[in-house]
């Protein structure tokens, strides 16, 4: 079952239960979907696995941005508002890693790259952006590579 098919059924189940929050997030991850699948240069039909994990981990880093700002600005009602968008958002996106599983990747990339000091640290990101895509954030990878050269 697709992503957009299983959102589909969600929505139909959270209308049920009356669930204004999680219907609200649901319907923004659908209309994300239909863009995408409408956009320019889409091939029509349903979209690739991995084109709709970087929509779900797009709409997560959004919501956790938004959220962080509201909290800055006292604004605990759209704040949790947020976070409970965000809490829908990742139940589709696969398992985050953790920090440590994240360094064991990297650890290994970096040694099949033949990377050895910061400068090579474009050639690390190109290859963890890729294999890691979905599993964790790319600031995490970002900062876990800069660590693990200097």
């Amino acid at each position: 079952m697709s992503l957009k098919q299983t959102i589909d059924a969600d929505i139909k189940k959270a209308m049920l239960a009356q669930s204004k929050d999680e219907l609200r997030a649901l319907r923004s991850i659908k209309s994300m979907i239909l863009l995408a699948e409408t956009s320019e240069g889409a091939t029509g039909g349903d979209l690739p696995v991995d084109a709709e994990i970087k929509l779900l981990t797009k709409a997560a880093k959004q919501r956790k941005d938004s959220a962080q700002v509201f909290g800055e600005q006292n604004r605990a009602d759209l704040q949790k508002a947020e976070l409970d968008e965000l809490a829908v958002i990742e139940r589709y996106l696969p398992k985050q890693l953790s920090l440590e599983e994240v360094t064991e990747k990297l650890k290994a990339i970096i040694e099949k790259v033949g990377a050895k000091t910061a400068a090579d640290l474009g050639k690390v990101m190109g290859t963890a952006t890729k294999e890691l895509a979905g599993l964790t954030d790319g600031k995490t990878i970002s900062e876990t590579v800069k660590k693990l050269l200097s």
